[in-house]
């Protein structure tokens, strides 16, 4: 998606405090330089092959395609990634961009902990030093994720402000940032914050649409009639619409309708919100009439954020993508009819992406082609699953 100083259309931006304006800049230098350096990109994809274990597959769900009526659906099976999703893809990068400035301390936030667990995982590997801010209602629902985290060397911090989910982890590590930017890397988890985040983590996540676009091809000779993904800041989502901007391809998001429409018992920013400034950027936010945010909610903790990422507002504005709000009730049904249909456990983050794929296909004809990004597995929402 093309993008001019940082800004989707009218989203993006960089609207930060001047103490964290060189760190930023120093950031955006960098990256420019190593996303065209063709010895970066080759030590990115030897990782990405010997350590990720990429390419992941492309799974055709035939069984969940005949309760369907025939439609072809296809799962891209980032839950195959090392740590069990895709945010590994987007941490190795930063983390190589990081070595690369010299640092050798970085920090995260996370809501779900994958994120969490990518960093810690890639920062043992290179020798970091990694401090993870973790909202402590999700370290409450998230607590393998978080035991992962201290096995691999993070400090997990738990952070008991607000809602105590991805928006106040995110908060706090924002504040530790400007007081250590000068020897510190922050390693931001989806494509949002201040440019140029949202563009590096839509750059290093592109390998999922490239390899999908190429692997349905080969398999099918054709392109897919949609294409559909979760979306809380978006990630996931960004990596797999990149390679299908251009291409006659429907695009679908899932964003968290959580409990119902109320203010407070959702998550979709999108469906639901309206354009503010926040953690750095201009995008869609839940936010009161007098622009203060809302909190969100939802099953799933990586979906519990109240913004999203400014390349999804945009392509919402635009038309090129449609956003729906999947009810947590919904997700828990599709988690457990793709559990038993192919015996595949999804993330409840992907589970989002699956019961809106369903919805989808009821509208697609027999022998249409749905690709699905199933973007992490189900082992870290077990516990909280059992509950229902």
């Amino acid at each position: 998606m093309e993008h001019k100083d940082g800004y989707y259309g009218q989203f993006g931006g960089t609207f930060l405090p001047e103490s964290l304006m060189p760190a930023v800049l120093r950031i955006r230098e960098a990256f420019g330089q190593v996303r065209k350096d063709p010895e970066f990109l080759r030590e990115l994809g030897e990782l990405n092959r010997t350590y990720t274990g990429r390419p992941t597959p492309l799974f055709q769900a035939r069984n969940l395609g005949r309760q369907l009526g025939g439609v072809e659906m296809y799962l891209k099976r980032e839950d195959l990634n090392h740590t069990g999703s895709h945010k590994i893809n987007n941490v190795l990068g930063q983390l190589l961009l990081a070595r690369r400035m010299g640092f050798r301390k970085v920090l995260a936030e996370t809501g779900a902990g994958q994120h969490g667990v990518a960093t810690a995982t890639g920062a043992a590997l290179m020798g970091m030093e990694c401090t993870i801010f973790m909202g402590s209602r999700d370290m409450e629902r998230q607590n393998l994720n978080v035991r992962r985290m201290e096995l691999l060397g993070a400090r997990v911090i738990p952070v008991t402000d607000g809602s105590r989910t991805l928006k106040d982890a995110t908060s706090g590590a924002i504040r530790s940032w400007s007081a250590n930017s000068r020897d510190t890397f922050y390693v931001i988890g989806s494509v949002v914050g201040p440019a140029p985040y949202p563009e590096m983590v839509q750059f290093f996540q592109s390998v999922i649409g490239r390899e999908a676009r190429e692997q349905i091809l080969r398999e099918t000779g054709r392109l897919p009639r949609g294409a559909v993904a979760c979306v809380g800041g978006g990630s996931n989502a960004a990596g797999l619409f990149d390679a299908f901007l251009k291409d006659p391809v429907e695009l679908y998001g899932a964003e968290a309708g959580g409990r119902g429409p109320e203010p407070g018992a959702h998550g979709a920013a999108l469906t639901r919100g309206e354009p503010g400034v926040f953690q750095g950027m201009k995008t869609m936010l839940l936010q009161d009439a007098w622009g203060n945010i809302l909190p969100a909610d939802s099953v799933a903790a990586g979906l519990d954020y109240p913004g999203v990422g400014p390349l999804h507002a945009h392509l919402q504005e635009t038309g090129r993508a449609v956003y729906r709000a999947v009810s947590d009730q919904e997700a828990r049904e599709a988690f457990r009819l793709l559990s038993r249909t192919e015996g595949i456990i999804p993330a409840m983050e992907s589970a989002h992406g699956v019961a809106l794929a369903l919805q989808v296909a009821g509208q697609y004809q027999p022998g249409d082609i749905l690709l699905v990004n199933l973007s992490g597995r189900g082992d870290k929402d077990m516990n909280e699953k059992g509950e229902y």
